[in-house]
């Protein structure tokens, strides 16, 4: 299967549908099967402690899995998320940005299967992993 949108397009995509998060999310790398999705970390992510709360690393592990699955089968908004874990593994680095990789294990007609690493950026070990199912809209 070839990669429909490619990083331009998918990145305006995301800001064109989900307009109250336009540049929220940085589309850094996409390709066949495969994209990186940074999120710039502002005072507004982080937990008491000073580190990034939960929710910010889940809102980006499921922007980075329907946007992999998007770039693969086309601007198809009405692609939902059926299914998630998340699991933490270390704090992140203050002050750090947060990069997604996913990985898309399966896609298929009706279902797309991702897993995802989070990264402080510029650290080796993840912080967060997650796997997620996505509900692909019919034809």
């Amino acid at each position: 299967m070839a990669l429909e949108l490619e990083k331009d397009a998918l990145q305006a995509f995301l800001d064109e549908v989900f307009p109250q998060l336009a540049g929220e999310f940085v589309v850094e790398h996409v390709e066949e099967m495969y994209s990186e999705i940074r999120i710039p970390i502002a005072e507004k992510h982080l937990r008491p402690g000073g580190t990034v709360s939960g929710p910010t690393m889940f809102m980006l592990a499921d922007v980075a899995v329907y946007a992999t699955v998007l770039a693969m089968i086309g601007k198809k908004s009405l692609a939902v998320t059926t299914s998630c874990s998340l699991d933490f593994m270390r704090k992140p680095v203050a002050g750090r940005d947060l990069l997604a990789k996913c990985t898309l294990l399966k896609l298929g007609r009706v279902l797309a299967v991702g897993d995802v690493l989070l990264y402080s950026v510029g650290e080796e070990k993840p912080v967060a992993r997650s796997t997620m199912t996505y509900s692909i809209p019919p034809k």
